[in-house]
């Protein structure tokens, strides 16, 4: 029976469904906002990957060459530091999204912030240069997760649309991703663009700062279009999340008025302090300091988590299995992710940049991992679904991914014993090293956090996504670490350890498949 009450239109008892809003098919089938979205991530991406094509090249490249004339010993924990926080700072990126200004201002600022970050790095000044990593690490900890929490937003919430709409926004990262390194990179090194800006009477050696530039360009881009398709987007975004209750919701905002002065109070300590004299802001010290922070928060919070008496005895287990993709995870991005570090300066130093006697910049290596994905990601996709029942489950996917992994580093050590003589080797070992790395990643990275999200206990299932970030952002500290001892490590050596860190987390992880299948059946 329907009740009414006064003051309130009676629904008509006719019979008759009730018309529903027509769902948004503008784009390719997908809400309007679903392209406002793409582009948006793929302006931000190619600004990311532009840059990070360029990073440790440039520290390493001789001061007479327009670089920085740092050695990798310097260079490589700074490179760690960058692309571990901007993984690490999503974390508070989100919170501020939730908590202050909402998920749509937070994809603006830090659009913004990362759009400032890369003109800092064009400018051709050493303090420039450590304000614009700062800048871009913050502004991608502010962008990068909330604009995938944007893309959930278009979809009503029993949407079949939504796994295909996160599979198009994929495309759209791995689309800047690949164009990036070409653009970046050919300003940057291209012989072509230094002989332009010496024949417009321009310093050749000042290509790299002309690279940065490129990327400002993007972010520039991305945010324009972003602007002018705001009016597609989810109006929920616009507002950050509040409790329902007013008792809660006074709650939640005595805690942001709380952290917001003491983080406040923190920095004008730490300027009072640097400007002072009393510290010294070291851009080595702190990268090489870091890893203890990291180190301290991950041990932290899963004593924390292994330590807390509210789990029941399933929940434990979960966390166990959470604890070992964890780690398989950080072991998988640490390889992974040296295609910025080491394999870029044995692009740079130890490969052959020439294609039929034409060269090509050492970055332009960068390029193939996104394009390999866009490849192979159909290939994988339809594979998942021919195998239908014998679709191997998520911690035997993982197993495979590592392997893949370690066949892909396996390659490198070969081509790191031809070259330890000073010859350049064929760029077909990179060339087949990062197709099988890529097809790892296939194998890991799209089950990873869906996995964590079925082991998450319902009351913490937020900072189970957050733990799988941190096990990223470690990854990427240790492949950044890796690249400090590449002067100083037979390479070889480094990359037989890499793949046999590989290969034992693959082995381990295969020896867990029937528990760790059970419990993800469970949740």
């Amino acid at each position: 029976m329907t009740h009414v009450t006064s003051g309130t239109a009676a629904p008509q008892l006719t019979g008759q469904p009730v018309p529903t809003a027509p769902l948004d098919t503008r784009f390719f089938g997908h809400p309007r906002g679903l392209s406002t979205l793409f582009f948006t991530e793929m302006w931000e991406r190619f600004s990311y990957y532009g840059m990070r094509a360029l990073l440790i090249l440039f520290m390493t490249a001789s001061i007479a060459d327009g670089g920085l004339g740092f050695d990798t010993a310097k260079a490589g924990p700074i490179y760690a530091l960058y692309v571990s926080s901007v993984y690490l700072l999503s974390l508070p990126g989100g919170w501020i999204a939730d908590r202050v200004v909402g998920l749509r201002r937070a994809v603006l600022i830090g659009g913004i912030v990362i759009m400032c970050g890369h003109i800092s790095l064009a400018l051709p000044y050493l303090p420039t240069f450590y304000l614009g990593l700062v800048l871009i690490a913050c502004g991608t900890g502010m962008l990068k997760g909330n604009v995938s929490a944007l893309v959930g937003q278009l979809y009503p919430r029993d949407d079949v649309r939504r796994d295909a709409g996160y599979s198009i926004y994929y495309m759209g990262i791995n689309l800047g991703a690949f164009i990036a390194p070409l653009v970046t990179g050919w300003l940057a090194q291209g012989e072509g663009f230094k002989h332009m800006l010496a024949s417009m009477g321009l310093s050749p050696h000042s290509a790299w700062h002309w690279g940065f530039g490129a990327a400002a360009v993007g972010m520039f881009f991305g945010i324009v279009q972003y602007l002018a398709g705001g009016r597609n987007l989810s109006a929920e975004g616009l507002r950050p999340h509040r409790p329902s209750d007013p008792v809660a919701a006074a709650r939640v905002d005595r805690q942001v008025r709380a952290i917001g002065w003491a983080t406040l109070a923190t920095a004008l300590l730490v300027a009072a302090l640097v400007l002072t004299g009393v510290v010294t802001l070291d851009a080595e010290s702190i990268a090489n300091n870091f890893k203890y922070v990291i180190g301290a928060l991950t041990i932290g919070l899963f004593a924390w988590l292994f330590l807390s008496s509210e789990w029941s005895r399933e929940e434990r287990k979960r966390l166990l299995v959470i604890a070992a993709l964890f780690c398989a995870s950080a072991v998988f991005w640490m390889a992974y992710e040296q295609a910025g570090s080491t394999l870029n300066l044995f692009a740079q130093r130890s490969t052959d940049t020439t294609v039929i006697g034409h060269p090509f910049p050492a970055s332009w290596f960068q390029a193939l991992p996104p394009l390999f994905i866009l490849i192979f990601a159909p290939v994988f996709a339809a594979l998942w679904v021919w195998l239908g029942t014998r679709d191997p489950s998520s911690p035997a996917k993982f197993s495979a991914g590592l392997v893949f992994l370690g066949l892909g580093f396996v390659l490198m050590i070969e081509a790191a014993a031809l070259a330890a003589h000073g010859a350049r080797v064929s760029p077909m070992w990179l060339f087949f090293s990062y197709m099988l790395q890529t097809m790892g990643e296939l194998c890991l990275s799209p089950v990873g956090m869906s996995a964590m999200s079925k082991l998450a206990p319902a009351r913490i299932t937020g900072l189970v996504m957050g733990i799988w970030f941190l096990s990223i952002s470690v990854g990427n500290y240790l492949a950044g670490s890796a690249a400090g001892v590449y002067e100083t490590m037979p390479l070889s050596r480094l990359f037989a350890l890499v793949a046999g860190a590989a290969f034992v987390a693959a082995l381990v992880l295969a020896l867990l498949v029937k528990p760790m299948r059970r419990m993800l059946e469970r949740a």
